[in-house]
């Protein structure tokens, strides 16, 4: 692109990956850009500043940001702490957009809007590839075109959360309730105590952002008797749904599994597996119903139910995404969730993220990784030195591509694996062997559709953690 080299390569978002391209971008000597909608980097980890994450610092630094910061009067934490959101933010994203190059090319409250070619819309082919970017920006009222040479997107998928909805489409009644729905994962027992004490709470989602809203939920419930806690899930038994526990590679990681396997077999909160909501019918609290026809009334959710990207600046770009999972389409069954839970993905980055028909365009980060849940920062920042490494034309770098992720202990077996169960005949005898059990409790019985009523002492709904351990 003979005619953009003069130009700079735009980062959009100023996160943990936004602004390690932006030290890659710097240590060879390219010109960039940072626009962040927000008022602060590291706006998305400042929303759950309060969770302790369970990656140890030597997971969570780039670097090419480490030899940024190592000029500066920075010192490096623990590499074997575990640092909350917050602290991610205070002890190592702030003084990183402190240092001279990053500070310089910083724009806070610069919101992008669209991205598009300069002169193209999305029909037009002739003379393409040569186009810059043109990025249609909204800073202090006012709007503008940034023109660049290529464009890292790593704005994250934080500000989308998935719907309740099973079927993928906000539940009939979930915008009108939105006022009593947290998407994300709650202050339970600091800046939202007031908001949970003492009420009836629904937690929706099977993942890590779950375990976190229901432990602290029931840490409250502790202090506060009358809270009461919930815990629904789409999966027809808890499965692998607690994790690799000892066998996690990241140990914290497999504690966490552990603490709410401990937390569900002894009675600790109402946990309702195949609990698919179909609608929400609003009243003095909220009604929940499932496709099967039960219904539980709370006064508060939270939807830790994950994210998706947020697809729309980007409608004039032809882009090669996978129709499923909206990850680049060479990534995308790397990392699709039917098939893989292992945490293990193969190296990549600039030949897996790049845009036949769009050179120069890249998405990286959790938004790469499209609606699959598996996101570490550590796969962000190969993928950025691998893209940066081929915007300056370093080729056999950005092919070199190398990482070596922590298992999660737990991997999705074949098609008649032992959680692929007949509801009423239960577990065949080579399922049993295959679980490493010998009582057939693979088999889970279905629940009786009805009224869920939460009591002061939550009762277990749904199949006791036997499963689990078996499958």
């Amino acid at each position: 692109m003979p005619n953009t080299t003069s130009l700079p390569v735009a980062i959009i978002g100023a996160g943990p990956i936004g602004l390690a391209a932006a030290a890659h971008l710097h240590a060879r000597g390219e010109a960039f850009v940072i626009l962040e909608a927000g008022n602060a980097v590291g706006v998305s980890l400042r929303a759950w500043a309060h969770v302790q994450v369970f990656s140890p610092w030597r997971y969570l630094i780039d670097d090419a940001a480490r030899a940024l910061l190592a000029s500066t009067q920075w010192s490096a934490p623990d590499p074997e702490g575990y640092p909350t959101g917050g602290e991610i933010v205070s002890a190592y994203l702030e003084p990183l957009a402190a240092t001279g190059p990053i500070q310089a090319a910083l724009r806070l409250n610069t919101r992008v809007t669209s991205v598009s070619r300069k002169g193209y819309d999305k029909l037009k082919s002739a003379g393409r590839e040569d186009a810059p970017f043109a990025l249609q920006i909204e800073s202090a009222g006012e709007e503008s075109v940034l023109l660049a040479r290529a464009v890292i997107d790593a704005s994250g998928t934080w500000s989308s959360p998935n719907p309740l909805g099973a079927s993928g489409t906000p539940a009939p009644g979930e915008r009108a309730a939105h006022a009593r729905i947290l998407y994300g994962i709650p202050d339970a027992t600091g800046c939202d105590r007031a908001r949970y004490a003492g009420k009836r709470v629904l937690v929706v989602g099977s993942g890590h952002s779950a375990f976190n809203a229901v432990l602290a939920l029931i840490q409250l419930a502790e202090a506060v008797p009358a809270t009461q806690v919930a815990w629904a899930v789409r999966r027809s038994e808890a499965g692998q749904m607690f994790g690799g526990g000892a066998d996690d590679q990241l140990s914290a990681r497999g504690e966490l599994g552990d603490r709410v396997r401990s937390l569900v077999a002894r009675g600790g909160l109402t946990l309702l597996t195949g609990f698919r909501i179909e609608r929400i019918e609003r009243a003095d609290a909220l009604e929940v119903v499932a496709d099967d026809g039960r219904r539980i009334v709370v006064d508060e959710i939270v939807a830790a139910t994950g994210f998706r990207p947020n697809l729309e600046m980007l409608r004039e770009l032809r882009l090669n995404l996978d129709d499923r999972n909206e990850a680049p389409a060479a990534l995308a069954p790397l990392i699709d969730p039917n098939l893989h839970s292992c945490g293990s993905v193969p190296p990549h980055g600039w030949a897996e993220l790049k845009h036949e028909a769009e050179p120069g365009f890249y998405i990286a980060g959790m938004k790469s990784y499209g609606r699959a849940p598996t996101f570490l920062m550590l796969t962000g920042y190969e993928q950025v030195r691998s893209i940066v490494a081929a915007i300056a034309g370093d080729m056999q770098a950005a092919l070199d591509t190398r990482l070596v992720l922590p298992e999660t202990g737990v991997c999705s077996g074949p098609a008649g694996g032992c959680c692929e169960v007949d509801p009423v005949a239960g577990a065949t005898a080579a399922q049993t062997e295959a679980c490493g059990c010998d009582t057939g409790c693979c088999a889970t019985p279905s629940a009786k559709p009805g009224l869920i009523t939460l009591t002061s002492i939550p009762v277990l709904e749904m199949a006791r953690p036997e499963t689990a351990r078996c499958c």
